[in-house]
């Protein structure tokens, strides 16, 4: 295994949101370069402007490209400079700032690619300026997926305080989630789940799988669901060896991985909301979203871009430093 340090790369996400904000406040922090080599993929003035929002300055070694990128002096800045004077407009979904946050995230991608960087880890995007942008895809996990030529199955994960979740489907409508559960679908969820985990240092993850319906369909009264797809999917996952659990009802599960007496390291969910409601409570400013399945790790805080709070500097960087230190592992894991 590699003794040198992980390398990340980081992208500011949506310029106009708290981005370039938290990734200011990210280096500032003294452990930050103990821990990592880092490349900052962005325009130097937006550099500049998130750490005078944040009134935390670092010092940055600027390269102009990826072959000639070096560690040698701590952080360094990969320069990506655009075509817009003025920087963009704080605070307002808009085409440019979606357009940036797409070329910076490609660039990222080609240092992990070259091999000058192991880990991707990206402040907060917005999806709607993203398809301003043109990007054609639902989310940027399957993005990413198209960007890598990936056709395996992927699942975004959400993780807080070692606590990671995933899903069957995601970006949705509540009203298509029942017709597009397989149980293949399923058994790939737990599988990915349970193969991020042990990436992240758990040798024996503990997986608890949701139902979908109320009281978990209640023997069939309530939809067969349960019976028909998930079940038989946890039972196949229990012959591959991996000691998945459930269908457990939804709306108590999540009662049973808080404190000390945390019965289960992940939990599959079925719908985008089953599982981030119960996060996003758990602990906002403290959760994590990898892009799972891809064969880079991408992270990213779990929340958005803050537009209401952008460039006041009251951006809590709690999810970004969290996401930093869980790239780290995933990182050491991998090599």
């Amino acid at each position: 295994m590699s003794t040198r340090k992980p390398r990340i790369a980081l992208v500011l996400g949506d310029p106009s949101g708290i981005g370039p904000e938290l990734v200011a406040r990210l280096l500032a922090n003294p452990d930050t370069l103990k821990a990592a080599d880092v490349l900052v993929i962005a325009d130097p003035k937006e550099v500049t402007k998130g750490m005078e929002v944040a009134g935390q300055h670092t010092l940055l070694k600027q390269f102009f490209s990826i072959e000639a990128v070096s560690y040698s002096q701590g952080f360094a800045l990969l320069a990506h400079k655009v075509d817009q004077e003025s920087g963009f407009e704080c605070g307002v979904c808009n085409e440019a700032s979606g357009a940036y946050a797409l070329q910076t995230l490609k660039i990222a991608l080609e240092a992990v690619t070259k091999g000058f960087a192991d880990v991707i880890l990206f402040a907060p995007l917005n999806k709607h300026a993203l398809h301003l942008a043109g990007m054609k895809t639902s989310d940027e996990l399957h993005w990413f997926a198209e960007q890598m030529n990936f056709k395996g199955p992927i699942c975004e994960f959400n993780v807080l305080d070692g606590l990671w979740t995933s899903r069957v489907t995601s970006h949705v409508a509540h009203k298509e989630v029942a017709a597009l559960l397989t149980q293949k679908g399923v058994e790939h969820a737990i599988d990915l789940l349970h193969t991020a985990i042990q990436a992240s240092g758990v040798k024996a993850p503990r997986i608890a799988v949701c139902g979908l319906n109320p009281h978990n369909g209640d023997n069939g009264s309530f939809g067969q669901e349960e019976i028909d797809t998930i079940g038989p999917a946890v039972i196949n996952a229990n012959t591959k060896g991996i000691p998945a659990q459930g269908p457990f009802a939804a709306d108590t599960l999540f009662l049973k991985v808080q404190g000390d007496q945390r019965q289960f390291d992940g939990i599959v969910t079925m719908y985008h909301d089953q599982g981030q409601i119960a996060m996003k409570l758990m602990g906002f400013w403290r959760g994590v979203t990898v892009q799972g399945g891809l064969p880079i790790p991408i992270l990213t805080p779990a929340h958005g871009t803050a537009f209401d709070i952008a460039g006041q500097g009251k951006a809590n960087p709690g999810a970004m430093q969290q996401a930093f230190q869980l790239a780290c592992r995933m990182a050491q894991s991998q090599r």
